[in-house]
C-alpha cells in the first residue's frame, strides 16, 4: 500500500543541534509503526516532523503525497481532523478546564455539530480511555497519568485516521495502558494508521507491524511484524534499554 505519510531526506537543527538527519522512510497506510532508539536518538522529534507539529530544516514530508508545509488553510484542517497526536506530557492547555480542552476539537472541525452531540461524544470516547471524573477542572489539578488519559480522548474525539502517539502508555497504571492499547489496536483493525514512539517492547511486540529503529538521528533498520516476534536479540536490546 502508499505511504500515508513520507519523510523524504528529512534533517532537524534546534539551537545549531542537528538532532534528525537524513531521514527517508515511508509510513504504510492502514499499519502500526512503532519507532524504538537510544536515548536522544530524535524519536519524538521525528515523530512531531511526521505529524507537521516541527517544520524540517530541510527536506519534505508529505501526507498521501502532499507536502504540508505547501497546503491551504483547507487542506491544513483536513490534514488535522485526520491526524492526531498524544505528546508524552499531555500538552493540555493549563488555561482552560477540561470540557473546553475537549470540545474545541469539535467546534474547530464540526462547527455544525449540535452542542449535545458534542457532549455526548465526548462521554462516549471519556468512557473508551477510563477518565471518570468531572470536567470542570483545568489539568493542573489531574495527576500525569489523568493528563495523559484526556489528552488520548482529545486524539480521539474526531475519529482521525492516522494517530501520533509520543510515550503514549507513560505515567498510566497498567490497566488504563492496556485499555489504550486496546483502542490502538481496535483503531487498525479499522483500517487506519498509528505512527508511536515507545520503550515499553510489550505494546510494540503486541501492536506493531513495523519496527523503525533510529539512531543518532537518523534511521537505521526497520524489522517486520514477524521479525519483531522472533528476533530475541532486538528484545533484548530494547528491554534492556538501549533502545529506550
Amino acid at each position: 500500500m502508499a505511504g500515508i505519510i513520507e519523510l523524504d531526506n528529512v534533517s532537524f537543527t534546534a539551537e545549531g543541534n542537528l538532532i534528525v538527519r537524513n531521514f527517508t522512510y515511508s509510513f504504510e497506510e492502514g499499519k502500526t509503526t512503532a519507532i524504538v532508539g537510544p536515548s536522544g536518538s530524535g524519536k519524538s522529534t521525528v515523530l512531531k516532523l511526521a505529524a507537521g507539529i516541527l517544520v524540517p530544516t530541510e527536506g519534505e514530508v508529505r501526507f498521501r503525497g502532499n507536502d504540508i508545509l505547501a497546503m491551504n488553510r483547507q487542506e491544513n484542517l483536513d490534514f488535522r481532523r485526520e491526524a492526531s497526536m498524544v505528546f508524552q506530557d499531555a500538552a493540555l492547555w493549563a488555561n482552560q478546564n477540561l470540557d473546553q480542552i475537549l470540545d474545541l476539537p469539535l467546534f474547530t472541525h464540526f462547527p455544525e455539530m449540535p452542542v449535545p452531540e458534542r457532549k455526548k461524544r465526548i462521554n462516549e470516547v471519556l468512557g473508551q480511555v477510563g477518565y471518570r471524573r468531572a470536567l470542570n477542572m483545568r489539568p493542573s489539578a489531574l495527576s500525569m497519568g489523568e493528563q495523559k488519559l484526556i489528552a488520548f480522548a482529545r486524539a480521539l474525539l474526531c475519529r482521525p485516521k492516522l494517530l501520533f502517539l509520543d510515550e503514549w502508555t507513560e505515567s498510566l497504571d497498567d490497566a488504563a495502558a492496556n485499555r489504550a492499547a486496546q483502542i490502538v489496536r481496535r483503531h487498525r483493525q479499522e483500517g487506519n494508521s498509528v505512527i508511536f514512539v515507545s520503550h515499553d517492547f510489550r505494546f510494540v511486540k503486541g501492536l506493531a507491524d513495523y519496527l523503525v529503529m533510529i539512531v543518532g538521528g537518523a534511521f537505521s533498520s526497520v524489522y517486520s511484524h514477524a521479525q519483531i516476534e522472533n528476533d530475541e536479540d532486538l528484545a533484548n536490546r530494547i528491554e534492556s534499554g538501549i533502545t529506550s
